[in-house]
């Protein structure tokens, strides 16, 4: 007879300890260098194209760059989507690969579809650029930076120099972003007046500087033996010697730069402000790389500021936002977590054997399984991230079931009179196939899980094989360990024999044998209740990703275009003040000025206090602020979550831009009725005030003067030459840039435009006025576009109401029913994901049940018997469903989660009690006794079980720890799953067991009636 394993590792316990010693040793070391993140380092091939064009209105760039990058983007292959935000100057597009294409190759043939059409756009446009983003988009550090010994200017090359070149030599930091202050340059301020006078144009002047302010290498001569570099220096060492330069004007004439206007040592056009608490701020955000951890990075970052604060007494750096902190909360509260189920499973146990021994060894099994399985996610290329972690708070109760049914299983025989080393080797091998069975079930569920595909398997790789490791693990130490320390440290019992069966357990069986001579009342019950528990689901609140506290409230502020800086500004201080009063804010940080080419925006940030020192929630707290803000007169303010979003996002897409901005507007005023949502806005911005001049082709041909000389004559004189098209002045090892412009109040008098001069083909000048007719209108500030189409979004934060709930009460409005034909509602963001996500559920659930029928039919060599052991999964699901209605717990992705996990544990009741019943049938028992054996052997481990299993998630379910907004729903459903599924299956088993033997014996008998050979006939009288 060959040996079973258990058998093996009794007899030689050698090879079993050193094996786990070593891989717990292994997982230790791996635990501790394992990186620790937020989420998984999900891999999305993306590729931007920022295209600039220094003053050009949206629409026009719209139409001459974006729509034709676009389109020679769009034949690319592996193309998912292309979208597209245009701003005043600026066009960024990103395009979104298949997640199987190589983001060298998709930055590659990007890069050569751009230059496809570079001829094709205007000549003024500077280079695009086009890049793969290295990180996640989302700063995880932002710090305030103060030196009071220094200006706004030296304070800000101070970051962008000496600060981040040290903050990139950490190995982890991908980008480090200055926010506020001031970048320097040479300004040269011209008088119009004198321009004129002289003939010569602010473009002209530009064009000089940049020509004569270089030094061009000259190659090399040899004089006397000796070999020189020849040099050709042209730029001032000065700005005094800059302003003694000569400029060429009309008549063949030479004047000083300094002539012409002012030349000025000094600080860029700021077009946005920083301040914090009201006093202006100096800001910087670290970006990791996507595989970093953020907990090292966050903790090298703070230690090289410490170094840098040490040797420059006059910095000081304090860490005023931090996404690090919900990093290492959630992996606190998983610590914490994972403990207290561990403390809460092993007292189950101990209440059930009443035996410390036998309980030590039960939960030798969670570090044993746990601690490997961190070696294996080493390995595998994962992360310590929410949903890894997820993974192991959740599996804690689920990795003791097999070393509980093998240590009930072994004192059951030692209660029959058998001693320790006996009772180990002949209950090991009497409960081997099921244990094994339901190890790989459970494995069988989980692995589709990590093989899912699209952006949601990128996430859930790591939570299915996370579990399906440590479940193999778990059945490794049952196999190995269990058994052989059971042998050797276990006492007999001091009660002796085996005394008989206990209250319970008579009223259980005397239930069974209720049923089984009931059985279509019983199998009636089983349909009625599971009926009912999915009833429940249409009431359950309907959502995807739970609410989280992150500390911090973030309002967008918006003013009437046209508003200056400073009116921006004011606005901004006046919301951080009302935030302020409040007792829930630490501080605010504020942002006039949002970087998108509009100073009419600003961002305020709040601060809050830790939420046990709040009464309300960062959600409540938004809901509780917005009447007040909204009351503010000549302002728009809107909160966003922690991303700078909304909770709820609705896209609309059209071709025609005036449907969709009818639509949109339409949708938008509906929405502000709706109860339940709150901060209703949408991203179409308002009308940007414009001056367009247009040119009289006729007169302009006359005068040899070009459209693109008249831009650039009015770009120059408003803003300054292109940053790559400007001169460079050597200013403290660094090269600033000289920008050549008109008085800023230049603009505020439309007839002074109107007679800047432009140069003619004689070598004469005109005004403007000549050519062209200037004229007000407006335009779109912000254009944003999907997949080739405009777009607009509609975004609103939720107050009480579910995701479900909210976008159901949106549909049924009239302006949803009553969209244009060219309008269409787009899903994209959460709502897209959303929908991938439950295609890959059901894929993942689907393959996961044939795979847990292929497993059993292979273990026990039996097709119709695997359907009963799986008939305990709907009954699970209907108690998931049950106690998310009690709870009123949200069915949206954690729960999703909950339920994929009740596949795997639900299906170890039926095993276990299908398993000894098929066991004494073989050994001769009547069906009916076999049955009524089974369930009186079999229910004290299947109650131990899913008591252990329960208690270990109970903290979870209860919210203990310091953060389970995302765990409790998962939770909350596998332990209304195991509750059902434990009373049910224990009940309705017996019964649809007996009834699948009756459908066997009937098929069997039909199979050997046609199988038998033919009787011969009696003749016919």
């Amino acid at each position: 007879m060959r040996k079973s394993l258990s058998a093996w590792s009794i007899g030689n316990p050698i090879p079993s300890i050193l094996l786990f010693a070593l891989l717990t040793i292994a997982g230790l070391l791996a635990f501790l260098e394992l990186p620790i993140t937020n989420m998984p380092n999900v891999a999305m091939p993306v590729v931007t194209v920022q295209l600039v064009q220094p003053g050009a209105p949206p629409s026009e760039i719209e139409n001459q760059i974006t729509r034709k990058v676009e389109g020679s983007l769009a034949s690319l292959q592996g193309v998912r989507h292309v979208s597209s935000k245009i701003v005043e100057g600026v066009s960024l597009t990103t395009i979104e690969f298949a997640l199987e294409t190589d983001i060298d190759r998709a930055v590659n043939d990007t890069r050569d579809a751009v230059a496809k059409v570079r001829n094709q756009l205007p000549t003024t446009m500077e280079e695009p650029v086009v890049q793969r983003s290295e990180d996640n988009g989302e700063a995880i550090l932002v710090y305030s930076v103060e030196a009071p010994e220094m200006s706004a200017e030296e304070l800000s090359w101070f970051i962008d120099d000496s600060l981040h070149r040290e903050l990139l030599s950490i190995v982890g930091v991908a980008r480090v972003q200055r926010g506020g202050g001031i970048d320097r340059e040479i300004g040269v301020t011209l008088d119009p007046a004198t321009l004129s006078a002289l003939g010569v144009t602010a473009a002209e002047v530009s064009r000089q500087l940049a020509q004569t302010q270089t030094d061009v290498p000259g190659g090399r001569v040899l004089l006397q033996g000796t070999e020189y570099a020849l040099r050709t220096v042209g730029r001032a060492a000065t700005v005094e010697q800059l302003r003694e330069l000569r400029i060429a004007v009309a008549g063949g004439r030479e004047v000083k730069l300094g002539d012409l206007g002012t030349v000025a040592n000094g600080g860029a056009e700021a077009r946005s402000v920083t301040r914090l608490d009201g006093r202006p701020a100096v800001t910087f955000s670290v970006y990791k790389s996507r595989a970093a951890s953020e907990v090292s990075v966050a903790r090298s970052v703070q230690q090289r500021l410490d170094e840098l604060q040490q040797r420059r007494g006059d910095l000081k750096f304090r860490r005023i936002f931090s996404l690090v902190e919900l990093t290492e909360t959630g992996f606190r509260s998983t610590m914490y977590t994972f403990g207290e189920g561990t403390i809460l499973t092993v007292l189950v146990v101990f209440a059930f054997l009443r035996d410390r021994r036998a309980t030590a060894i039960a939960a030798l099994t969670i570090p044993l399984s746990i601690i490997p399985t961190f070696l294996c996610m080493q390995w595998l290329g994962f992360t310590l991230n929410f949903v890894s972690l997820v993974a192991v708070s959740l599996v804690t109760g689920v990795l003791v079931d097999d070393a509980i049914v093998e240590i009930e299983n072994i004192h059951r025989h030692m209660r029959e009179g058998r001693g320790p080393r006996e009772a180990a080797l002949v209950a090991s091998d009497e409960i081997g196939l099921a244990v094994v069975a339901t190890t790989l079930v459970i494995c069988a569920v989980f692995l589709p899980v990590g093989l899912m595909d699209g952006l949601p398997g990128q996430y859930f790789k790591q939570f299915g094989l996370t579990v399906a490791i440590a479940a193999f693990f778990s059945l490794a130490v049952a196999r190995l360990i269990t058994p052989m320390l059971a042998s050797r440290l276990l006492r007999m019992p001091r009660h002796g024999h085996e005394q008989g069966d206990g209250p319970w357990t008579r009223r259980y069986l005397a239930a069974v044998e209720w049923t089984l001579r009931h059985r279509l009342k019983t199998v009636a019950i089983a349909v009625a209740t599971l009926a009912a528990s999915f009833a429940l689901v249409p009431l359950l609140p309907s959502g995807f990703m739970p609410y989280q506290d992150f500390g911090q409230a973030s309002v967008s502020v918006e003013l009437p275009r046209g508003s200056s800086l400073a009116d921006t500004d004011a606005a901004a201080q006046q919301v951080a003040r009302i935030l302020k009063a409040r007792p829930e804010v630490a501080y605010a940080l504020t942002t006039a000025g949002t970087g998108d080419g509009g100073v009419n925006r600003a961002t305020v940030l709040a601060k809050l206090v830790p939420a046990h020192e709040r009464a309300l929630d960062e959600r409540a707290f938004g809901n509780a602020m917005l009447p007040q803000l909204e009351a503010l007169p000549d302002l728009r303010a809107r909160f966003d979550n922690a991303t700078g979003s909304k909770d709820l996002t609705l896209s609309l897409v059209s071709e025609d831009p005036a449907d969709l901005a009818r639509a949109a507007e339409a949708l938008e005023r509906q929405m502000r009725g709706l109860k339940g949502l709150s901060s209703v806005g949408s991203d179409s911005g308002q009308q940007q005030p414009e001056i367009t001049v247009n040119v009289d082709s006729a007169k302009a041909a006359q005068l040899g003067i070009t459209a693109q000389q008249i831009g650039d004559a009015i770009n120059i004189s408003t803003i300054g030459d292109n940053d790559n098209r400007l001169a460079k002045f050597d200013y403290d090892h660094r090269q600033v840039p000289i920008r050549v412009r008109l008085p800023r109040e230049f603009g505020r008098d439309l007839g002074v435009l109107e007679n800047l001069k432009l140069a003619t083909a004689d070598g004469g000048s005109v005004p403007l006025a000549a050519v062209a007719t200037l004229r007000f209108g407006v335009g779109p500030t912000t254009i944003e576009r999907y997949d080739r189409q405009r777009r607009i979004d509609l975004s609103a934060n939720l107050d009480g109401i579910a995701l479900g709930t909210a976008l159901e009460r949106i549909r049924a409005l009239p302006a949803m029913r009553e969209l244009p034909r060219s309008v269409s509602v787009l899903d994209t963001g959460d709502a897209e994901f959303m929908g991938e996500l439950m295609a890959s559920f059901l894929k993942a659930i689907g393959a996961g049940l044939l795979l847990v029928y292929s497993v059993q039919v292979l273990l026990y060599r039996d097709w119709l018997q695997p359907l009963t052991r799986m008939a305990a999964l709907p009954l699970s699901i209907g108690g998931a469903f049950a106690l998310m209605f009690l709870t009123g717990t949200e069915f949206g992705l954690p729960a999703m989660i909950g339920v994929l996990m009740l596949m795997g544990i639900a299906d170890k009741n039926s095993i276990l009690l299908v398993d000894y019943m098929l066991e004494r049938m073989r050994a001769g028992a009547p069906r009916r006794e076999a049955i009524v054996e089974a369930c009186r052997v079999r229910a004290r481990p299947i109650v131990m079980t899913s008591l252990a299993m329960a208690a270990g998630m109970l903290p979870t379910a209860i919210g203990a720890g310091l953060d389970a907004a995302f765990r409790a729903p998962m939770a909350i459903a596998v332990i209304g799953g195991l509750v059902s599924s434990t009373a049910l299956s224990l009940v309705f088993m017996p019964v649809l067991f007996s009834c699948m033997r009756d459908v066997e014996e009937w098929l069997w008998a039909r199979w050997r009636t046609h199988d038998a050979p033919p009787q011969p006939q009696p003749a016919a009288s």
